[in-house]
């Protein structure tokens, strides 16, 4: 298993995980590399509610979507609000959050579909994007794991979603997780630190390292441990462990810049 940039185009880079196979699927996360959108939102930004200018973000988001082969007019993106909300998207939910923030799935941080063609599409910069994938009934859905999501066990929830709703096995599931903040640059304070060790005692003190008093927290491995605990094998669950924040020059990351920055994507769609 593998996570490796490949070239689409002009500048344009494409982050994909060998695990998915393409006869099945289409996925991949952006870099902020190939857009046209102007400091600080340097240049491939896909969020619409950042302060970006809006022409710019639809020309991103056409320039990304279409290079994997998908309409950027078809994307279905969620609120996302640090939630644990999951929503089935159906066909005529496609474009929703396409042209307009306000159009997004409200109040919602993960997506789950089995129609083709139909691409769900999450921003982020930092936080942890989960891409799952059901070969068995052909379902994909993405999640948004920030720490508010993954203490409220956002990834799990998404696959026991979609086992009420499609019949999935969680043993038979894909699943990845893409570049997000490491454990080695994610400093959180106590409060958080407490919610973690009290919500998954079994798993704090793998993903909570404590040293001269500074604590940091590892979403990727906690993300990967709830996947687990619900079911998911091991070596069915693969990670970028690539960190953004290192790589800010990569990926936008909201704490490398201060908090005014873009927002990078992971999307995922049936064939």
């Amino acid at each position: 298993m593998a996570f490796s940039l490949v070239p689409k185009g002009e500048n344009l880079w494409v982050g994909q995980f060998s695990l998915f196979a393409e006869d099945f699927l289409t996925h991949g996360i952006s870099t902020r590399f190939g857009g046209v959108s102007r400091p600080p939102y340097d240049s491939l930004n896909l969020a619409l509610q950042v302060g970006d200018e809006t022409a710019a973000v639809l020309e991103n988001r056409r320039r990304f979507v279409t290079a994997l082969g998908l309409s950027a007019a078809t994307i279905c993106t969620p609120e996302q609000v640090h939630g644990s909300q999951v929503y089935q998207v159906k066909q005529e939910d496609a474009g929703r959050g396409a042209f307009s923030y306000a159009e997004a799935i409200p109040g919602t941080d993960a997506l789950m579909t089995d129609v083709p063609n139909l691409p769900l599409f999450l921003c982020y910069a930092d936080c942890t994007p989960v891409l799952l994938f059901d070969p068995v009934h052909r379902v994909v859905a993405i999640a948004h794991g920030g720490w508010k999501g993954t203490l409220q066990n956002i990834a799990a929830r998404t696959v026991r979603a979609m086992e009420d709703s499609f019949g999935t096995k969680a043993a038979e599931c894909l699943a990845a997780i893409g570049p997000a903040i490491g454990a080695e640059c994610y400093e959180v304070g106590e409060e958080t630190a407490r919610f973690f060790r009290e919500t998954y005692p079994a798993s704090f003190s793998e993903v909570l390292q404590q040293e001269n008093g500074h604590i940091r927290l590892n979403l990727a491995l906690m993300n990967r441990r709830q996947l687990e605990a619900e079911g998911l094998l091991p070596e069915r669950i693969d990670s970028a462990a690539v960190c953004t924040r290192c790589n800010a020059q990569v990926f936008y990351s909201y704490r490398a810049a201060g908090g005014k920055t873009g927002r990078i994507a992971a999307v995922i769609a049936i064939r």
